[in-house]
């Protein structure tokens, strides 16, 4: 039997716990429930119920949803489904059962570690594949999105405990067609973690991730951002006119090879910036692999795992509401 046709089917999700809040929404874990006792866990972002009645923002929820629909990816997280339960809109993502790189980073300080400097340059280079991908996705048609994530920060970029690296939130991302944007009128972004361009409210390109990239490497190596200041506004002009360090000299660790490679990342000259993700992905993965073996997701996933011990499973939180079932039809298209 060939052609094209409809499946409808029935299926809930049900909320076990939160995961995170964020400014504009926040995250479960949950369990999607299909026929037969199928059960999948599954992450589920929903709008905060403030912003649930404003409509640039529900657009642009939904465009974000579309954006992330095809971008499979093994460091991107992936979306499966958005669907709209009592007035709310929620996305349903793969579940990461890890950490992102501000509780990774946290943790080093409680225990006082210090993350070996070949692992930062690994997750890093697991950014930049994720990156690579995004920014050279096209469309149907073959024409690039134009895809600029705009806010590689710590907290969007999660490791598994078996040792996987994903960026994850493209709510500020921007693309040909998807999502409403007034760059040039708001700055959108982490102020510690966004280019120049973007404190600058100028219009951005994919060079504008790879400067965000550099401030997470260097972050990850130094355990601490060179850009943060006291405020916002500090930290958007240390972003903007900082002399950039010799990154040699504040970590032993930091050749001049990693020296070079972060200040080509971190350069404000867009010319001298590095040009796609790709480069930069060479550049860190002949860092690291150039003299034979180096670390891998396996290397990463013993190192997580040990850091926070195998039962670590993040904060509980079951505040009133948490384990409210979402019932919705769900269609697919499917080609037989």
């Amino acid at each position: 039997m060939s052609g094209l046709f409809t499946i409808q089917s029935e299926f809930r999700y049900e909320i076990i716990r939160k995961i995170i809040e964020g400014g504009m929404g926040i995250v479960y874990e949950a369990e999607q429930h299909g026929a037969s006792e199928f059960v999948k866990r599954v992450a589920i972002k929903v709008i905060r119920q403030s912003f649930a009645n404003q409509k640039t923002f529900i657009e642009n929820f939904i465009g974000e949803a579309k954006l992330v629909a095809d971008l499979i990816h093994t460091n991107i997280v992936q979306t499966y489904h958005l669907g709209e339960a009592r007035g709310i809109f929620f996305m349903a993502m793969e579940l990461i059962r890890g950490v992102n790189l501000e509780q990774f980073s946290q943790q080093h300080q409680e225990k006082k570690r210090v993350l070996p400097a070949e692992l930062a340059v690994f997750i890093t280079s697991r950014i930049a594949r994720g990156l690579a991908y995004a920014h050279a996705k096209t469309d149907l048609a073959g024409k690039t999105l134009g895809i600029v994530h705009r806010d590689v920060s710590f907290k969007n970029i999660m490791i598994a405990f078996e040792g996987d690296v994903k960026l994850t939130d493209f709510g500020i991302a921007k693309a040909r067609g998807f999502l409403q944007d007034n760059e040039g009128e708001v700055v959108a972004g982490k102020p510690d973690y966004m280019s120049p361009e973007q404190a600058d409210f100028q219009i951005t390109d994919k060079r504008s991730d790879l400067f965000s990239t550099g401030v997470v490497l260097g972050n990850l190596l130094l355990g601490y951002n060179v850009f943060k200041g006291n405020s916002s506004e500090e930290s958007r002009k240390r972003i903007m006119a900082m002399p950039l360090p010799d990154f040699t000299r504040l970590d032993s660790r930091i050749d001049q090879r990693l020296n070079q490679i972060l200040h080509r990342c971190l350069t404000r000259d867009l010319a001298a910036r590095y040009p796609n993700a790709d480069e930069l992905l060479y550049d860190l993965e002949h860092y690291i692999y150039n003299q034979g073996y180096g670390p891998t997701n396996e290397t990463l996933g013993r190192y997580i795992r040990e850091l926070f011990g195998q039962s670590w499973h993040g904060p509980m939180d079951r505040s009133k509401g948490d384990t409210v079932p979402i019932n919705r039809p769900a269609s697919a298209a499917v080609r037989r």
